[in-house]
Order: C-alpha cells, then sequence, then structure tokens
C-alpha cells in the first residue's frame, strides 16, 4: 500500500513539474486583454527590452493576493537592481472583474495590472490555476515558471531575475 500511494505522489509531482516546464522556452502569446482604462493592450508587445515577470491573479485568490503584495514590498530594489518589469494579469470573470483595479490600487502596486475578463491570455499561457507566476526573458521567451505561492517563493523569483541581468 505504502508503495502504491509513493507512486501515486511521484506521479502527481513529476506531472505538475512537467506541466510548470511546457512553457519554458515559448514566446508570449498574442492576446489583447485591457489596462485599467479599459484600453486593448496586445501582451506580444508589454516588455521593455529587459525580464518581465506576469504573475496571473485574482481577487478571490488569497495566495495570490500575499505573493504579490509581498513583492511589492521589494519590487522598487528589484527595478533598480535588473531593470525588471512585473505585470499582473487579473483573471477575474466578469462578476469579480469591477474589484480587481480598485484592489490594486488599495494596495498601490507600481506594477502594470491587466485584466484578462475572457481568459483567453490565460489559456493561451496554459494556466490553469493562480497565482501562476513566469518569467521572460529579455527576448521575450519564458525562461522560468512557477504555480501557488509559498513564502519565500519571491526569493527564489528574484534569483532568477538576477541570471537574467548578468
Amino acid at each position: 500500500m505504502k508503495i502504491i500511494a509513493f507512486s501515486l505522489l511521484f506521479v502527481a509531482f513529476t506531472c505538475k513539474t512537467f506541466a510548470q516546464n511546457a512553457e519554458i522556452g515559448k514566446s508570449i502569446p498574442s492576446v489583447s486583454i485591457t489596462n485599467a482604462e479599459g484600453k486593448a493592450v496586445n501582451t506580444a508587445q508589454i516588455g521593455n527590452g529587459k525580464p518581465m515577470v506576469i504573475s496571473f491573479w485574482a481577487t478571490w485568490c488569497s495566495p495570490c493576493k500575499r505573493e504579490l503584495n509581498t513583492i511589492n514590498d521589494v519590487y522598487q530594489d528589484w527595478v533598480s537592481e535588473t531593470g525588471v518589469q512585473l505585470v499582473a494579469v487579473s483573471v477575474d470573470d466578469q462578476k469579480t472583474a469591477d474589484k480587481v483595479f480598485v484592489y490594486s490600487d488599495a494596495q498601490q502596486w507600481e506594477y502594470l495590472v491587466l485584466s484578462d475578463i475572457n481568459g483567453d491570455f490565460k489559456r493561451a499561457m496554459g494556466v490553469n490555476n493562480v497565482p501562476h507566476t513566469f518569467l521572460v526573458d529579455q527576448n521575450g521567451k519564458i525562461v522560468y515558471s512557477h504555480n501557488s505561492y509559498s513564502p519565500g517563493d519571491e526569493d527564489l523569483l528574484y534569483q532568477e531575475i538576477l541570471k537574467l541581468s548578468k
């Protein structure tokens, strides 16, 4: 029985790891989502030629908000040291979409906050649940992907950002 349980855990871990790494090396797809002013933004055109973090989140997701609020505390240091840009992409649907920019403004996030109300970008990026964070290199290629959030994950993300800024 222990062998079966261990085998199932191994398979589950392997599948999760494979799913997270499936996006590595791909470019950001071109999808139209909206900014706080309601204007369309082409996802393939975000970024500034420097490392970029794309964090999928939702207003109803406590781990998402913890992650983004924790990063917000050190974000200006990250920008100063690496030039990284963070883009917080909300996956809130019609029912909760009106809370997205109210929440991000209240938290005083300095990130670019976008809304993927139809889930088109989420599907194109292979996001099944949030939080899901991607690191994109200077050439627009995904180099790192992480799903879920535990305290300290932001430090691992920062280490990956540092590798790109060398």
